[in-house]
Order: C-alpha cells, then structure tokens, then sequence
C-alpha cells in the first residue's frame, strides 16, 4: 500500500501541477523583482521585466544564478523580504571565499519541513516510527530539515545529531529506532561498528534509512542495505534552496521524485544553457517557487542529472531526478581524463571493498599523480606481499577499464582513513593548493 503526506499535491494530474506552477512563477518573479534589487539589475540587464513571465514556459527568458552570485551577495543581497519576518538562518560550509547564507521566514521553516515529511512517509514512515537523526544540527540543514520532517509526521524524533557513535548505537538498540537519518557514508560506518560489537541485522530494529548530503551509489546502497537490514533511500536537497528535501526517493528506488509544487527544475546544457528536453543528462537548474526569504530564480546547482516523467508504480506524479551523476565543477580532470569519485565507488565496491577510501591528487613536474588509498578488512589482509600487489594490480586494471587512465593503488589497514562524521572528505586535489 502506498502511503503519502499530501496526497492531493504528491498525485496531483500533471495539469494541476502545471497551472499552480504557473501561478507560482508569476507571483515569486514578481516578489524578486519588487525586493530583491540584485536579481532585479541581473533582469534588467537582460531586458526582462514580469511582465514578460506568463507562465512556467517563460522561465527560460529569466537570467541564471551561480554559486558566484551567493557569494557576491553575501551577506544579505539575495535576502526577499524585511529582516524582521526571518526566523532563522543556516549556511553552506563554503571551503573557499565567502559561506553561502540562506534565510527563512516562518512560512518557508514550514513548507520545507512538509517536504521533508513526504519523504519519510515515503520510506514507510508513520506516527508509530522513531527517527534517529544523525545528521549535523547547526548551520548545515540536514538536522534541522528531516527533524522537523519527522516532527510533522508524529516519529518520536531523536535528535541525536553526528558523531559519538558509540552513544548513537546505544540509543537505536535502547530505543528501537526504527529509521536512521545520515549520510550514506556514516550509515556504512555505523554498520561496521553494530558488526564489531556483535551486533547482526537482524538485532536492530530499523526498517529504512534516509540517506543524503553526498554522493553515494547504488553499490553502496546495497552495501549498508545488507549491514544494517533495511531499505535506503536517497534524499536531495541543498541549502541555497531550503535543504534536505528537495527531492527524494519512494518505493521504488528508480530516482528521486521532486516536490514540483516548490522548485521548478529545469536541465541545460552547462556550456551553452540551452534547456534540454526530458531525458537528456545536463545541469540541473533550480527555481524555489515559493520561497518568500531566499528566493532563487533558475539557479545552477552544477549537478549532473536526467530528468523523467515515467509514469511511478508509487503513484506520485512528481518528476524524477536521477541521483547526480556528477558535478559540472567537482569532476576531477586528472591528465586530461574526466573523472568522477562515484566511479571510483563504483570499481571499489564492485571488487568486494567498503567504500573507505581517499583520492590524492597532486601535480609533480608538471605530471598529475594519482593515487587511490583504500582499506582493506581484516579477511582481505595477507601476509605475504605477493597477494597484496596482486590486490592493488587488479585494481589498477579494473581502474583503468573505468577510467581511461590508471591510478597507483594503496591497500591500508583497517581504520586509518579517518572515518567522517559529516561529510566524508573523499578528494584532496593538491593542485589547488600551489596553483
């Protein structure tokens, strides 16, 4: 039986979706124009006024947004309505320059928590389920969002935010929780450390787990499905557009439905911005429909994804977005070679290794170098040095197969990639850091 939070707009016909989409854009161009004089000079520029936005068709006539912009305006020049009707912040852990910061009004807190509460009802989860959440709680948005989420639903919420894993298995033993809220990274860690302490799948009590904030794929999915005895699902959503939430997955585990009467999303070719027809792989491009503090018109996500309106065995009728296949700014170009880290994943966990490990880029006399360091468990060690270059040779090969070129392969021992909390830090590309 499929069960949804909001039934009348999750199944909603594709025309009712569409003409409160057209209502929607209409009124928010309108809202940003009157208030938000940086979007405004960026329309202007281009000699658009709101009058031209009749609908949904016409969002192609409007300028895009970069994560450039954000910073540009920081702190408050994106901001869409007075200050006084914020009722909180949260920010991007920027690595570079400026935190991108986002606003919300009372109204926006609750529209984004109703999204996030579609998405553990589409886990399976009810009033009579309790909710484990490990993601951070502060300024990054995964806490706060599925938090509030679950709230909504009726979980018995336990707000257990990252780290401390020996008190997070505590708690889900003791309190029988029964969906878990991380990302996939520290979902597969807890599965390692309930296996350390003797625990089996079966002794937990979990049913589902809500997984997202980084790349993850459907190896690893099976992976910690098999290590913690549940079904993961996948979560999206970012903070310049509310958070988690923005999209997640249903039963059927083919893509994440996206909460279409809130964003508007759109594909384009990243060079050109020409918006591409459904089915095509390009940049996903983001409009919050009703966002009243942050309200980003056509922003570029530099994620990677196709879009599908295949009829879902669920019943929703929101469109599908596949899990990013990338980044148009966070692909490694290693000699030349495009290379994405959910590749790596993919040799990783298709050779029977955890998905425990770090790419270390470097330029040395003018030659990128590039070297895989990788755990092996403890059935995996040998002694004798013969099996263990085999190991990394079969890898090389199998890399190279993927890849198009071939990384130097490092077999460690168990634990001494520092395990992540948060986000687990995959790439250290030191070319960054001396030019």
């Amino acid at each position: 039986m499929n069960h949804y939070y909001q039934p009348e707009i999750e199944t909603a016909s594709r025309e009712d979706i569409l003409k409160l989409q057209n209502e929607k854009i209409v009124k928010q161009v309108r809202h940003v124009y009157d208030n938000v004089p940086y979007y405004r000079n960026l329309m202007d520029q281009k000699g658009v006024t709101p009058e031209d936005i009749k609908g949904i068709d016409d969002i192609k006539k409007l300028p895009f947004l970069t994560k450039d912009d954000l910073r540009d305006s920081y702190p408050r020049g994106l901001l869409g309505t007075d200050m006084r009707k914020c009722v909180r912040i949260h920010s991007t852990s920027g690595t570079t320059g400026k935190r991108v910061v986002a606003y919300y009004t009372q109204k926006d807190v609750d529209l984004w928590e109703e999204c996030c509460a579609r998405a553990i009802v589409a886990a399976g989860g009810d009033e009579s389920d309790i909710c484990q959440v490990c993601y951070g709680y502060g300024l990054f948005t995964g806490g706060f969002g599925v938090h509030g989420g679950s709230h909504k639903v009726g979980c018995l919420t336990l707000p257990m935010s990252s780290g401390n894993t020996d008190r997070q298995v505590q708690f889900m033993m003791d309190m029988e929780a029964t969906i878990l809220c991380c990302t996939p990274s520290y979902a597969a860690y807890i599965g390692e450390t309930l296996a350390e302490k003797g625990y089996t799948p079966e002794d937990n009590k979990l049913k589902a787990g809500i997984f997202g904030a980084e790349p993850w794929t459907e190896e690893m999915r099976q992976s910690i499905e098999k290590s913690l005895g549940i079904k993961a699902y996948d979560i999206y959503g970012l903070t310049e557009l509310s958070g988690p939430g923005v999209a997640y997955e249903c039963c059927e585990q083919t893509g994440m439905h996206i909460n279409e009467d809130h964003f508007y999303a759109e594909v384009i070719n990243p060079e050109t911005g020409e918006v591409l027809p459904e089915g095509e792989k390009g940049e996903l491009v983001f409009t919050s429909l009703d966002k009243e503090a942050f309200p980003l018109l056509r922003y570029r996500t530099r994620d990677i994804c196709i879009l599908s309106r295949k009829k879902c065995s669920c019943g929703r009728t929101h469109v599908k977005m596949t899990k990013p296949l990338g980044r148009s700014d966070d692909m490694m170009v290693i000699r030349g070679v495009n290379v994405f880290p959910s590749q790596i994943e993919t040799v990783l966990l298709g050779a029977g290794y955890e998905p425990n490990y770090q790419i270390v880029v470097d330029r040395v006399n003018n030659t990128d170098t590039f070297d895989i360091y990788l755990e092996f468990s403890k059935d995996q060690f040998s002694d004798k040095i013969s099996v263990m270059q085999k190991r990394e040779q079969d890898l090389r090969t199998s890399m190279k197969s993927m890849l198009g070129i071939s990384p130097k392969i490092h077999l460690v021992a168990p634990k001494t990639i520092t395990r992540s909390e948060g986000k687990a830090v995959r790439i250290i590309d030191k070319r960054k850091l001396h030019g």
